[in-house]
């Protein structure tokens, strides 16, 4: 399946909507959405929350249950798919997203869920604070958003639900924001590519690359150098 997805950004923006979901397994096209949240966020901070139960019209299995507590019987009076999706659009409008591992989880999960149930395609531009973690935190050894949470000394009480995790990653994305826009000044001022240019990703690492300038001219380096020393030419 082609999924029309809006962009995947590499960026810090102050006005954004945080969204996580919790579903019935990992695959969007056996599997089904029965948790949605998401946290609006203008200029840094919290000015609105949705949140709901998703009722997937099957049994959740027990190894879903294990991670997020959702049962059978909590979602057996809550929304279906069209009307829950349709009030998170709705939310969202036209916002930037973002997520934790959102790029091959959540967002198709969401997209696909939209599609189906509304005729809808969810094209908004999107951050994944994977990636971002990964350029801006590269020594760590595990970059799950309880990681990200432990560096900076988030609470992590209630992780795997929605709503929670998307309170959590929203304290993840401001302090990552200012270790990237510290970055951003940093190879500014030595005449590098502030910005990595869209589908830059280093495969070795996973990091983002950038446009510099080297002895023998132009060419594309790791975020992450020196633990990652991967170059391109440009």
């Amino acid at each position: 399946m082609v999924r029309n997805k809006g962009k995947r950004l590499h960026k810090y923006v102050k006005d954004y909507v945080v969204f996580d979901l919790e579903t019935t397994g990992v695959n969007p096209e056996r599997d089904s959405i029965i948790e949605i949240s998401a946290v609006k966020v203008g200029n840094g901070k919290t000015i609105g929350e949705y949140s709901t139960l998703v009722n997937p019209g099957c049994h959740i299995p027990a190894a879903a249950t294990a991670v997020n507590g959702i049962r059978d019987d909590m979602v057996a009076d809550a929304p279906q798919e069209g009307e829950a999706m349709e009030g998170f659009l709705e939310f969202i409008g036209g916002s930037i997203l973002i997520g934790h591992n959102i790029h091959t989880f959540d967002m198709n999960f969401a997209y696909d869920a939209a599609l189906r149930a509304l005729g809808k395609e969810l094209d908004n531009d999107y951050v994944d604070t994977l990636y971002m973690a990964r350029s801006c935190l590269p020594g760590l050894s595990h970059y799950r958003l309880t990681d990200i949470c432990e560096y900076f000394h988030i609470a992590v009480e209630g992780a795997h639900r929605a709503l929670n995790d998307c309170r959590m990653n929203q304290r993840c994305y401001e302090e990552l924001g200012k270790i990237w826009e510290a970055q951003k000044q940093k190879r500014e001022a030595e005449g590098n590519s502030p910005e990595p240019e869209e589908g830059q990703v280093c495969p070795l690492c996973g990091g983002i690359l950038y446009l510099r300038k080297g002895r023998y001219g132009k060419f594309y380096g790791c975020g992450n150098f020196p633990s990652c020393r991967f170059t391109k030419k440009a």
